[in-house]
C-alpha cells in the first residue's frame, strides 16, 4: 500500500514517535523510509557586523543537531531491522522542505509527529504539521506527542 514512507524529525519525542510508527508501517507493507531534518540556513532577520560569523556558527549547530536526530533515527529504525536513506534539507521554510522533499523523492505517505501546540504558542510559533497537511499531495500521518 506504501512504498516508501518520508519521516521529518526534529529530534524531539514526538518526532521518534513518528518514526516508531513509520517503523510499524514499513513492516507492515515493505516500504522504504526516508528521514530528513529541514535546517533553516537563514533564520536571522537583522544584518550586522557580526551577521557572516554568528550565521556559520548557527548553520555548524544547526547542521550537528540534525544530524544527531538522523542518527536517533536510523538507530530506531535498525533495532526494528529496518534501513533507511536520511537527508538534512536545506530549507528557509520547514513545511516547504517537507512537502518539496516528497515530491522529489517519490514518497506516498508522510508520517510527522505534532507538538499539539495551541493558544498563542502555536499563534507564535505556528504550525509545521498544519501547513503540511494544507500543501501535501500525499496522505499524512500525523502522531500526536
Amino acid at each position: 500500500m506504501f512504498n516508501h514512507i518520508l519521516v521529518p524529525i526534529d529530534g524531539s519525542e514526538t518526532s521518534m514517535l513518528a518514526v516508531s510508527k513509520a517503523s510499524g508501517l514499513a513492516l507492515a507493507f515493505g516500504s522504504r523510509i526516508t528521514l530528513i531534518h529541514v535546517v533553516d540556513n537563514y533564520p536571522f532577520i537583522g544584518v550586522g557586523a557580526d551577521y557572516a560569523l554568528g550565521q556559520n556558527e548557527y548553520l555548524a549547530a544547526a547542521t550537528s543537531s540534525a544530524n544527531a536526530a538522523l542518527a536517533r533515527g536510523v538507530a530506531a529504525l535498525a533495532a526494528e531491522g529496518l534501513h533507511s536513506d536520511q537527508r538534512v534539507i536545506d530549507g528557509h521554510v520547514v513545511h516547504e522542505g517537507i512537502v518539496d522533499t516528497a515530491e522529489a523523492i517519490g514518497a506516498d505517505l508522510i508520517v510527522m509527529g505534532s507538538h499539539g501546540r495551541s493558544g498563542i504558542e502555536k499563534l507564535l510559533l505556528g504550525s509545521v504539521t498544519q501547513r503540511v497537511l494544507q500543501d501535501a499531495k500525499v496522505p499524512v500521518l500525523v502522531v500526536k506527542g
